[in-house]
């Protein structure tokens, strides 16, 4: 980071908020928000931030009756077809946590904002188009003004990175490292994670022009080979299930932690899959993927695809109770070998706020190393996030731990 980022870093802790969750009218920025409210420390300066003053005002009526005192809840009006009102937003914050998408259509003017004005910006997009984009456009400025650029800090891709990082703590660090993830998942996707599956489906030649501009200007590890590789499908006999390759964001986000950090090893070699217990499940899913890459390219089709789900909506909290998510990472490294778990409850909605809002306030308040730029998870954060999260409630443990000599 540059005297001008150090510059920026030190004239922004004076700036009013502490805080602005963009986009808690929706309905996973609401129970960020609702997080938030009751688990903020005394004394965190934060704000709500949205298009809709009404609707702002409502959430801060729910929250006021988790605790009175939000009563008087700083309300800031900001679009994001409005620059000067992001640019508003971003200059009075310090981080700025933000629930608004698909991201491909929605969140570059936050993200660009954000990056002018050294402050620090976390979504929870699952969108590799969108992350390559603006790593490409405005990395450099964050870097320049001390920004760091936090994407994917919920469902995707909280619990693969930091799970594979959790799964690297206990391999020595100068052998070779590989380590495989396992994601199982017992709940109803998110609206927005929906929405932006479809669209991400229907833009395959734009994410892979983006992969492209990415990969052009985007430096490698020294001296470090790191590698994200699709798998096989096939049988696990380590879990017991039918595995198939996942091909989403999440495989990326570790493949970049491992590039910035010297403890993943000097060759580390990463994994993901999704597990299952019977192999018909995961043919007709396979199947029913493979169709549905076809027909969302049509624009009637995809239209009405998105209208089956509507953002904002979500499940009852009696149906969230009842969902859950487990990852396992199976590594090794030199003459160790272990297996780790990931484990919470409502991945898409309840959790995914529950990593946001702790991932927001770990950036705001936290002792972190100095980084700038767009920067993983893991790599902006690390033990910290990992420790905040263990006292939230989500597990990360260890299995079996044993030597293979």
């Amino acid at each position: 980071m540059g005297r001008a980022g150090w510059h920026t870093r030190r004239m922004r802790d004076n700036r009013p908020y502490d805080l602005v969750l963009f986009g808690a009218t929706g309905f996973t920025g609401g129970l960020t928000a609702e997080y938030l409210a009751r688990q903020a420390p005394e004394g965190l300066r934060w704000a709500l931030a949205g298009r809709n003053p009404g609707k702002l005002a409502a959430v801060r009526d729910r929250l006021a009756a988790i605790d009175p005192a939000l009563a008087e809840l700083a309300l800031l009006t900001a679009d994001v077809t409005d620059p000067g009102s992001l640019r508003a937003v971003a200059e009075s914050a310090r981080v700025v946590a933000t629930t608004v998408g698909p991201f491909i259509h929605y969140g570059e003017p936050l993200v660009a904002a954000c990056a002018a004005a050294g402050t620090d910006y976390l979504d929870i997009t699952g969108e590799p188009e969108f992350v390559d984009l603006m790593y490409v456009r405005h990395h450099a400025e964050a870097v320049r003004t001390g920004a760091r650029l936090v994407h994917a800090c919920g469902f995707d891709s909280i619990p693969y990175d930091l799970g594979a990082w959790f799964t690297v703590k206990h391999l020595p660090s100068d052998v070779p490292i590989t380590v495989d993830g396992f994601v199982r998942v017992g709940a109803r996707f998110s609206a927005g994670t929906y929405h932006s599956a479809l669209i991400a489906l229907s833009r395959k030649a734009q994410m892979s022009r983006a992969a492209k501009e990415r990969k052009a200007v985007e430096p490698r590890p020294e001296g470090r080979r790191v590698r994200a590789v699709p798998g096989k499908v096939g049988r696990s006999k380590e879990l017991g299930r039918w595995v198939v390759p996942l091909p989403t964001i999440d495989p990326q986000v570790v493949r970049r932690s491992a590039a910035a950090r010297p403890e993943y090893g000097p060759d580390f070699r990463y994994r993901h899959f999704a597990a299952v217990k019977r192999l018909p499940t995961l043919l007709i899913g396979a199947a029913g993927l493979a169709g549905l890459v076809g027909v969302v390219k049509l624009p009637p089709a995809r239209r009405w695809l998105l209208g089956r789900l509507a953002s904002g909506q979500g499940p009852t909290p009696e149906q969230r109770a009842k969902s859950w998510f487990r990852a396992r990472f199976l590594g090794a490294g030199g003459d160790r070998r272990v297996l780790t778990e990931v484990a919470g409850g409502d991945p898409g909605y309840d959790e995914t706020a529950k990593m946001l809002a702790e991932s927001a306030l770990c950036l705001a308040l936290d002792d972190l190393p100095p980084r700038s730029g767009q920067v993983t998870p893991v790599t902006a954060m690390g033990d910290a996030l990992l420790d905040r999260l263990v006292k939230a409630g989500i597990a990360f443990r260890v299995l079996d731990d044993r030597a293979t000599g």
